[in-house]
């Protein structure tokens, strides 16, 4: 069984929102364990736990929030070397458009690599001018379908990612998948 931790921040309940459908879309996979955590009940044995990681933040200043950074560097830097070799994304809110979102994404994405996970991006579209290259992202709360359902696309891609390489189901991997 894959494990999936969704971990984050959230200043307005907006990244809350956002982990939520991630966590929905992932626990749609069958065969998937789940964690949600924000970053003030997680803890580094979360991540040892997990097989998958998604990670979200607000947007601070066009990177994660200080929050999220001092996470990792207080709470996950005593398992340096220890989170090699599993799977990460990210996901981002930001106060509205043009706000950082994709660069927060990126450097949440730069944070996982860091610690040695294997991160990737979305290429399908989930709606007209709606994708996930650097991982989900929103202005503001998550209130339109195609919103919703990019986060719960980033949520489910995790999941085949894990169920592919952590458990070796390789009919959950997406290139597979569109051959049918």
């Amino acid at each position: 069984m894959g494990r999936i931790l969704v971990l984050y921040d959230s200043a307005t309940g907006h990244t809350k929102r956002m982990a939520e459908l991630v966590a929905e879309g992932a626990g749609g996979v069958p065969g998937m364990e789940m964690r949600l955590r924000s970053i003030e009940e997680a803890t580094g044995d979360d991540l040892l736990w997990c097989d998958g990681v998604a990670v979200g933040a607000p947007t601070n200043m066009g990177v994660l929030s200080w929050k999220m950074k001092r996470f990792w560097d207080e709470t996950v830097g005593e398992l340096w070397g220890r989170l090699d070799g599993k799977i990460g994304c990210a996901f981002a809110s930001q106060g509205g458009l043009g706000g950082g979102a994709e660069l927060t994404c990126q450097s949440l994405l730069l944070v996982l690599m860091n610690f040695g996970f294997l991160v990737f991006g979305v290429t399908d579209y989930v709606a007209k001018g709606v994708t996930l290259h650097y991982g989900a992202i929103c202005a503001g709360e998550p209130r339109s379908p195609e919103m919703q359902d990019a986060c719960r696309r980033l949520g489910e891609r995790l999941a085949d990612w894990v169920a592919v390489y952590a458990d070796r189901r390789e009919e959950r991997h997406p290139v597979s998948r569109r051959k049918r």
